[in-house]
């Protein structure tokens, strides 16, 4: 008779671990510690969970910077599309917003996480409030899993307990050191779509918003990335989902000197926003400088704007030279700030690092090392870019690992 099938973890990739397993037959007993099951789902899009993206294959490996190639199986058996299917399925609308984001058509990522759990009730899937310890192992195979509690005999397991980022909804790292102990690599855990520590600008403009902005990443003066929306100043530097996206690019900190350029007007090339100047300094031209450019800036802004273009604060605006406007044109679209390195790996959206992929099969996510163990979700090596890619590398992972297990437990005699 089977031993069954454990999923560690009742996140985003436990969950759908657990209930692709059960959907093959499997007889699963999902361990979570926490009250409730996928808590850091629940506060995934500020709450609104961006559940996928609707790209096809290529596009989300073209999102996945970090391992992509790994993810090429999973993807291609279980997309965006089939994704946003499984959802519907279950009963949850779906919408898809600018840049193939889909959201629930509710904005509420409780109904994902609902719709997941009525769906591991329907299947009879065994949910424990339980810590798993150890991964239990004999002769090259999962044998099982010890919990805080008792233990729990299988003949697969699938380890989804996340990655160290958010460790108030669970993600320890308990899953990496589970997996080192029977003799995983773990590569290095840092955090990725993570707000960005600066020298000093954030402290001077916090709470400054600033809305339809572009960005530019520079990696030793290389420019390395750019894109276009919202960001935010803080008491410690910069967030926002424009320095989120960002910071995912910026991954060799203490090796490479980062820094950034806003352009505060992207929708103005330079000739015209230097008509736009001098309609403002006509306007003005009996004004001293510094009270020329509140109909161009925040009033927050300005002070730095002007020390930054050099031009004397008290200088009339009809003295203001040729040169000196050129000087206040290059800081209103490569308005600078330098970066310091990353806020911790506990204020992250999501880990960089984990369980290492050369020791895992990508079509099964089985280990290498131990038959009868599979991995899922961000505990594995692989991150993304925001836009749903990391959730769906979650949804494609799980699913992946689920159908091998129950494979895998079928089988066993």
């Amino acid at each position: 008779m089977s031993k069954g099938i454990v999923v560690v973890g009742g996140g985003a990739a436990g969950m759908m671990a657990a209930v692709s397993a059960a959907e093959q037959g499997g007889a699963v007993t999902l361990l979570e510690p926490n009250e409730r099951l996928g808590k850091k789902l629940n506060i995934t899009g500020k709450g609104r969970c961006n559940v996928t993206s609707s790209a096809g294959t290529e596009e989300l490996l073209a999102n996945i910077p970090r391992n992509g190639k790994f993810l090429y199986s999973a993807f291609s058996r279980f997309d965006g599309r089939d994704a946003m299917a499984f959802f519907e399925a279950l009963g949850v609308p779906l919408k898809t917003e600018r840049g193939n984001r889909v959201f629930p058509v509710s904005d509420r990522a409780f109904d994902i996480s609902a719709a997941l759990e009525r769906r591991l009730r329907a299947l009879d899937v065994s949910l424990v409030r339980d810590r798993a310890v150890t991964l239990e192992t004999g002769d090259g195979a999962i044998r099982g899993v010890a919990g805080e509690r008792r233990r729990y005999p299988a003949a697969a397991v699938v380890l989804a307990t996340g990655g160290v980022s958010y460790p108030a909804t669970g993600s320890t790292g308990e899953g990496h050191r589970m997996a080192a102990e029977i003799g995983h690599t773990v590569t290095p855990l840092r955090g990725s779509l993570v707000p960005l520590r600066d020298f000093g600008t954030g402290r001077e403009l916090q709470g400054l918003s600033l809305r339809n902005v572009g960005l530019t990443v520079f990696e030793n003066n290389k420019k390395i990335y750019t894109d276009f929306g919202e960001l935010v100043f803080t008491h410690f530097g910069v967030s926002g989902p424009l320095i989120l996206s960002a910071s995912a690019h910026m991954r060799r900190f203490g090796e490479r000197a980062y820094h950034l350029e806003i352009d505060l007007k992207p929708a103005l090339d330079e000739q015209t926003l230097d008509r736009r100047l001098l309609a403002d300094f006509e306007k003005y031209a009996n004004h001293d400088f510094c009270n020329a450019l509140d109909d161009l800036l925040p009033k927050k802004l300005i002070p730095m704007v002007i020390r930054l273009s050099e031009i004397e604060p008290r200088r009339k605006v009809h003295d203001v030279t040729r040169e000196q406007r050129r000087g206040l044109l290059t800081v209103l679209k490569h308005f600078p700030v330098v970066i310091a390195g990353p806020c911790p790996v506990t204020d992250a959206i999501v880990t960089s690092g984990g369980v290492k992929v050369a020791e895992i099969n990508p079509n099964t996510m089985e280990s290498k090392i131990v038959k009868g163990l599979y991995f899922a979700g961000e505990l594995i090596d692989v991150d993304a870019y925001t836009g749903g890619f990391n959730l769906q590398i979650a949804w494609a992972t799980g699913r992946a690992a689920g159908f091998a297990a129950a494979e895998t437990a079928n089988n066993d005699d």
